[in-house]
């Protein structure tokens, strides 16, 4: 199988994922890992996951799609690459997106899969339930190679999951290139002229902490009124969908309690790449203020420190990793009068701001997704040289797992 159109001496891989128009991170993140494959002598081909019903895809790249509850599904899509051209699967392992217990399906598309299979996990919970580990481990132990996006990952896969290490490879996640404007340029643009900028983007969801920044804000307003914070990023569609828009009416709401309306801006729509390159360029300190303690990746993180923001952030396990070493400060969880000694510490000390910035810089470098792209081109190639199983052999490793779970 070779798209048409694509040069037939150039090496395929198949990207196993969600995939836009479906509107979350993971998506994103697959999109922008195609398009930097590409860019170093690779092609791309999709198949995408978590539908409930298949629809007219507008991408070419898309060969096929995985009904998320549906077996045959991934017994089929499976065999659709073992006859293809295709010389490593990039799986992108995500909890949610396919069926079964804990995503368990996933283990059967493994199961008759013939093909090299690169996967990239973005979860990995310091405290999985059974199943979790379970899972993690057989797909851990099954692929040729595994991507993290941060060493803390690494550890986890060994001291909690028991899974082998040795094939285990750290490629943080990427982001694209800073907008060549200045801040004051860009802060003219998005018509925040002479104002601090604050911003957190993305879905919209419980979870983000944003009513933490928000209660944080008067204590800052007091003494630099010129700050606003933008929310930048609709409500994620599975919540929208679940309970409308009932957080971000909370957050309004907290907005209008407090007296905020001139400091507080929630943009209510999904940002293209060239929305989030120039909002990210007239923002003074990046704030992720999440709750969820174990989260071991953030595409919105990456790309603030790749954009030389100064970031303010929780300690979930990402967070701890990147900013260990300076590019921002880390507060506590749930914590509003934290955030506001760190957003007074920092609007109150140049040199603090400064510091932080040029080691957020500094940091950029190893984060432009070209450099990413060039680092999965070089994995991909090397799994397609050094892999090939024979038609017919299980996967020991799904064998075995299949095994535990008919003897449980």
């Amino acid at each position: 199988m070779v798209r048409e159109g694509l040069a037939r001496n150039r090496p395929q891989v198949a990207f196993v994922s969600t995939y836009p128009p479906t509107e979350c991170g993971l998506a994103t993140f697959t999109y922008d890992v195609l398009q930097a494959v590409e860019r170093h002598g690779w092609d791309g081909v999709v198949i995408s996951a978590d539908h409930e019903a298949r629809i007219a895809h507008p991408d070419p790249r898309v060969i096929y799609q995985l009904r998320r509850e549906e077996v045959d599904d991934y017994i089929e899509a499976a065999r659709l690459l073992n006859r293809s051209s295709v010389r490593v699967v990039s799986l992108q392992h995500e909890y949610g997106i396919f069926g079964g217990e804990m995503g368990e399906l996933v283990l059967t598309f493994l199961e008759h899969l013939r093909v090299p299979v690169v996967t990239t996990l973005h979860t990995v919970v310091p405290e999985p339930t059974e199943p979790m580990r379970r899972i993690l481990k057989a797909i851990v132990r099954t692929s040729d190679a595994v991507v993290v996006m941060a060493g803390t990952a690494v550890r986890l896969l060994d001291s909690v999951y028991g899974a082998p290490t040795h094939h285990v490879y750290v490629i943080p996640h990427g982001a694209p290139e800073p907008l060549p404007i200045s801040p004051q340029e860009a802060k003219a643009k998005i018509g925040m002229s002479g104002r601090i900028v604050l911003s957190t983007f993305g879905l919209v969801s419980r979870g983000k902490g944003i009513e933490d920044v928000i209660r944080a804000l008067p204590a800052v307003v007091e003494q630099f009124p010129n700050v606003v914070y933008l929310v930048l990023g609709e409500t994620h569609p599975k919540v929208r969908a679940r309970e409308g828009e009932a957080y971000r009416e909370f957050l309004m709401s907290e907005v209008e309690r407090l007296g905020l309306q001139q400091h507080v801006v929630l943009e209510n729509r999904y940002l293209s790449l060239e929305d989030i390159r120039l909002y990210l360029r007239a923002t003074d300190i990046y704030i992720t203020p999440y709750l969820n303690p174990d989260q071991i990746t953030s595409g919105t993180l990456a790309y603030a420190i790749a954009a030389g923001c100064v970031v303010l952030s929780t300690p979930y396990l990402y967070a701890r990793e990147v900013l260990a070493d300076g590019g921002g400060m880390l507060v506590q969880f749930n914590n509003p009068a934290s955030i506001a000694d760190a957003l007074l510490q920092l609007l109150s000390d140049p040199v603090l701001m400064r510091y932080h910035r040029l080691v957020a810089q500094r940091k950029a470098l190893g984060l432009s997704w070209n450099k990413v792209g060039h680092a999965y081109a070089r994995l991909f190639e090397r799994v397609g040289r050094e892999r090939e199983l024979p038609l017919g052999v299980v996967q020991p490793a799904i064998a075995g797992y299949l095994e535990s779970q008919r003897a449980g």
